[in-house]
């Protein structure tokens, strides 16, 4: 068989943090349909069991943690845990993340810096903990979920592009410190995706009108809609595969072909 037709991930040991549910929990299912042995982390015990109960409906034995992933200690611990019960980690997916919108002049350097934390730092204590193992194997695949806000700029989310911004040059970095390893480090980056996180943008208002941001969103994006969260999983699988190992320090944007789009020309 030709290896660079191989999408399967048969036997692979993967780690996609903050998955509980959203984009992780979609990634972390394909995975599991390609035959990796699926393991996630979530803040606290409640998300790691809905996570549990959620990736049992569907059939899949998840290996569930409650870990802070800014915490390195932590994350250190965990994927010791990891490589003891499951197997040491071929694949990571630094998916946990969060977003603050505020406009800048009135953001709390404490929420900028929080945000900072989990979108950036975090992502970097991970790949650090699981980087040993992979050169050791001299094999690894890292996916950041990154996002389209590295590329451009919007109000009230200066915290969350400048993480984004600097997560796409870790990524490019991991990728040229490690490829020698046969590591292999890229991101995806996601355009607006019809997550929990995004629903306060897509909910009606309260006299049954269209959210502006919605309208907004659709308008912007060629595709005229939100994207949802399985239309990650292929991109991710391809990614985490051998069919990618050529491949390295990339970012691939699925959002809709809203980067190459100006809008609709007036009439």
């Amino acid at each position: 068989m030709n290896q660079f037709l191989n999408f399967s991930l048969e036997g692979k040991v993967a780690l996609v943090t903050g998955a509980s549910y959203g984009i992780g929990f979609a990634i972390a299912s394909a995975f599991a349909e390609q035959g990796a042995k699926v393991c996630f982390n979530d803040i606290n015990q409640e998300l790691v069991d809905k996570g549990m109960a959620a990736y049992a409906a569907k059939g899949i034995k998840a290996h569930g943690y409650v870990c802070d992933v800014t915490d390195e200690p932590a994350v250190q611990a965990m994927v010791a845990t990891i490589a003891k019960e499951v197997g040491t980690i071929d694949i990571l997916v630094n998916n946990a993340g969060i977003i603050r919108r505020v406009p800048m002049h009135e953001m709390d350097a404490a929420d900028f810096r929080r945000v900072i934390d989990i979108d950036l730092n975090a992502p970097f204590i991970v790949a650090k903990a699981v980087l040993p193992a992979m050169m050791e194997k001299r094999a690894g695949k890292i996916i950041n979920i990154c996002s389209m806000m590295s590329e451009l700029g919007r109000e009230t989310v200066s915290a969350y592009a400048a993480a984004k911004g600097g997560l796409k040059m870790l990524t490019r970095n991991i990728c040229s410190e490690y490829g020698e390893y046969n590591i292999q480090c890229n991101g995806i980056g996601p355009g607006y995706i019809a997550t929990p996180q995004t629903a306060p943008l897509r909910e009606p208002q309260a006299d049954g009108s269209r959210h502006p941001f919605d309208s907004f969103i659709c308008a912007k994006t060629p595709a005229g809609r939100w994207l949802d969260p399985e239309e990650l999983t292929g991109p991710a699988v391809f990614l985490a595969s051998e069919a990618s190992n050529a491949v390295n320090g990339h970012i691939l944007y699925v959002d809709g072909g809203i980067l190459a789009y100006i809008g609709k020309q007036p009439k």
